[in-house]
């Protein structure tokens, strides 16, 4: 006995007759009784009758139909697991982060690919902007989180959405800055970053553009710290609108009207993208993005 002659036990009692149940598994019906046959020999039985309306089940076939059903049941069990298995991703994923894991919707991305590939294990590393993609140009990181679009044709890049900073101030200075231009503001104390941050990036290009330099009062490398510095009062720093707008609210900070734009990307080595763990990560992290906006 086989599987093809358990399919026929089912379609036969399912369709009442050899015609339509041959119609259904793509049979002639010449071939579909000597399946039958077959299968009655095998069980040493007959399990129908020929009756005017059609083939009825005898008391043996009645027995064995659920089984039957089982069997093929418990067949494409099998199949749909080994198909999942087939499509899942195993390895190791190293990926660089930065700023904080909830605006990375880190935990939503790990826990999703927890869930669909529980045999890819992710190693995550914590830097600047300009760190982790300088880790994934070395192949240090296999992915990282990017603010901005690299310039590179030798990077993979998907941008998962666009942001905007603002130029804050501590809460002490809110009449000075309230209306000033960034002229004016270049010629205050700023909290500087290292060349590699994307404030760095972004408040060199408008200091370039006025010719100027910047006063640095201090510099740091994460953004509590630079929040941290500004609530004291010590000067202006970049800072991303949401958490700006919410210290404003709460008096910690004031606000001026200058605001800088730029882009949260995951980035790859392009000749690497169509890796099984890395295209998992951009397919992934594009779902998570693309939902939250929605």
């Amino acid at each position: 006995m086989d599987l093809r002659q358990l399919r026929v036990l089912v379609m036969v009692a399912r369709h009442g007759s050899i015609t339509r149940a041959a119609e259904a598994v793509h049979l002639t019906q010449s071939a579909l009784s000597l399946q039958l046959k077959a299968l009655q020999q095998s069980v040493g039985t007959p399990l129908f009758r020929r009756t005017p309306r059609g083939m009825e089940l005898l008391p043996a076939g009645r027995a064995l139909l659920p089984h039957a059903q089982a069997a093929l049941t418990a067949i494409e069990s099998f199949e749909a697991a080994a198909s999942a298995l087939s499509t899942q991703v195993s390895g190791r994923l190293r990926l660089g982060t930065i700023l904080d894991p909830d605006f990375l919707r880190l935990g939503a991305l790990l826990g999703l690919m927890l869930e669909r590939h529980p045999a890819l294990h992710v190693d995550v590393s914590h830097g600047t902007s300009g760190w982790a993609l300088s880790q994934v140009r070395g192949g240090e990181l296999d992915a990282g989180f990017y603010l901005g679009v690299p310039d590179d044709r030798r990077l993979h890049t998907a941008v998962l959405t666009a942001f905007r900073y603002r130029v804050t101030a501590p809460r002490a200075w809110k009449e000075r800055v309230a209306r000033a231009d960034f002229a004016t503001l270049a010629r205050l104390p700023w909290i500087w970053t290292p060349p590699d941050s994307v404030h760095n990036r972004l408040l060199s290009a408008k200091f370039a553009a006025l010719g100027a330099t910047p006063r640095i009062a201090a510099q740091v490398d994460v953004e509590p710290s630079m929040l941290d510095l500004v609530r004291a009062g010590v000067g202006l720093s970049l800072v991303r609108e949401s958490l700006a707008r919410a210290e404003s609210r709460a008096g910690r900070v004031a606000l001026t009207p200058i605001t800088l734009d730029t882009e949260l990307a995951l980035v790859c080595l392009e000749r690497r993208r169509k890796e099984p763990a890395l295209a998992t990560a951009f397919a992934l992290a594009e779902e998570i993005w693309r939902a939250d906006a929605g």
